[in-house]
This record gives C-alpha cells, structure tokens and sequence, in this order.
C-alpha cells in the first residue's frame, strides 16, 4: 500500500507512527484509519532499533508529471515531521528509462539527460527533497540476466541510503550518551 490521492492509501499517521517506531512488525495498515494507541500492534516505548533510520521514497519518472498535487501534500507532511526527527531523507526514481529515450538506449547516460534532470527537478520542488539526494534507476521488468549498468545505479543509491541510516544511527546515539 503506498501514497494514494484524497482519502485511499496508507495514512499520513500511520507512516509518521512508523517512523517514531510505534508500529511492530505484522501491523496490517488499514486505509481507513490509522493505528491508535490502544492497538496491540502499537509500540509505546520504541527504542532507537524500532525507529526509521532513513526515508525512501520510490516514484517513478515516467509518470512523476502525472501524479495529483494530493499525493505529493501528503509527501510533504510526512516528510516534514521526518525533518523534525532529523531522519534523512531520499528518492529513488524508478523507470528512468521509461521517461527518457536516450537513457533507454544507454543507460551510462542517465545523468546527463536532461529529461531526467528535468524529472529530478520536479521530484525535488513537489517532494522538497534535494537533488542529490534523488536517485534515478532502471528497473528489471522483464530480464533476469544481471546487468551491470543497471545494478550499479541502485547499489549506489542503496549504499547511500545505508550511509545516510548509519550517520543517523551515530548520531541518535551521541544524544543518548550521558
């Protein structure tokens, strides 16, 4: 269940409680209300290894234009209260080959499209998340042949992401040491 327009989809709360640690495993989300207190799938003292160490939002490019103004307000709610946890924050921008003909013809030119930097672009002003910390990847939609190419641009983006969720770590850490 992702982000869906006006009242379908996961719940704002429900993304925010996961982010504080409030929900355990095998919660089921239900759309049409968020987790309370009083549910026995709600954490009420997480501890720093329940917590969200990085936020990852996956769009696709080749539809980004498309996605209603809703979908992208409730993006900037959660987004804002992951800011005030000081939780870093990232996209990764499926389908780039999808939204660009050059790209889809040699991937090694994904960051100098100007398709895709214009799909970066929108991405950060509709998200407010910065460019460097967007990601454009291909999929694997049909092939499962490894290709090099492709696998770099995601194993870059994971490994940024798991830099980003350890210096979190580190540093919720620092603020627990007496």
């Amino acid at each position: 269940m992702g982000i869906e327009p006006l009242e379908g989809g996961i719940k704002c709360d429900d993304i925010i409680n996961a982010l504080e640690g409030h929900i355990l495993d095998e919660y089921t989300f239900n759309p049409v209300k968020a987790i309370s207190n009083v549910d026995p799938k709600y954490n009420k003292d997480p501890t720093l290894s329940d917590k969200v160490h990085c936020l990852v939002c996956v769009l696709p490019a080749d539809s980004v234009s498309r996605m209603e103004d809703d979908v992208f307000a409730k993006m900037k709610h959660v987004r804002a209260h992951a800011s005030l946890l000081g939780i870093p924050q990232v996209i990764i921008m499926t389908k780039a080959d999808k939204a660009c003909e050059l790209v889809n013809q040699d991937l090694k030119k994904i960051y100098y499209s100007r398709k895709i930097n214009a799909k970066a672009a929108e991405c950060s002003n509709n998200v407010g998340i910065s460019l460097n910390a967007i990601y454009p990847v291909k999929n694997y939609p049909e092939s499962i042949m490894q290709e090099p190419d492709t696998d770099v641009l995601i194993l870059t983006a994971l490994r940024d992401i798991l830099n980003f969720a350890n210096d979190y770590v580190e540093r919720e850490m620092e603020k627990e040491e007496p």
